[in-house]
């Protein structure tokens, strides 16, 4: 159990400062977010870095953010998802902000999709615009990832995702 930890399972070995260090900012961390946002989660990056997820939920719009433990939460979300709820039966996506391939993106989505079982809202929605075309290869693979149907437009350069907790 212990290497496993302080090895991040098949890969080189974590150093051990490191990984107090982490720890550590964790803990200041979700102090300092709990006192504004719900905590949803602790969970870790493809990369074995720690991440605290936190959600605001107004029953209007829905955010999930997250900060990584390297450092120090200063107020600001390192990533977050954005979304609105369009009726009882769908979460919509507005935006999707912050860095890629960290795999940030992936850990705010499951904790999307769990919102929305935890809701009984059966779908999570979303578009790609015109603003998103430059990355839209990359969207596509995100989104096909996490089970969603995608439909794109290329002429148009618009598109529309569509995830369905009973499929």
């Amino acid at each position: 159990m212990y290497q496993s930890v302080l090895t991040g399972g098949n890969q080189a070995p974590v150093d051990a400062e490191e990984l107090q260090f982490q720890l550590y900012r964790m803990q200041d961390n979700l102090k300092e977010i709990a006192k504004r946002w719900k905590v949803v989660g602790i969970d870790q990056t493809k990369e074995d870095k720690w991440v605290v997820v936190y959600a605001q939920n107004d029953g209007d719009s829905c955010k999930v953010m997250l900060n990584d433990c390297e450092t120090a939460y200063r107020g600001k979300w390192d990533f977050s998802i954005h979304a609105t709820y369009s009726d009882d039966q769908a979460i919509h996506i507005g935006d999707i902000k912050g860095p890629a391939n960290k795999g940030y993106g992936s850990i705010c989505m499951n904790y999307l999709k769990e919102i929305a079982k935890d809701q009984n809202i059966p779908s999570i929605t979303g578009d790609i615009a015109k603003r998103d075309w430059d990355h839209v290869d990359r969207l596509v693979h995100f989104y096909e990832k996490h089970d969603f149907k995608v439909s794109i437009d290329y002429e148009e350069q618009a598109g529309e995702i569509e995830w369905n907790a009973m499929q």
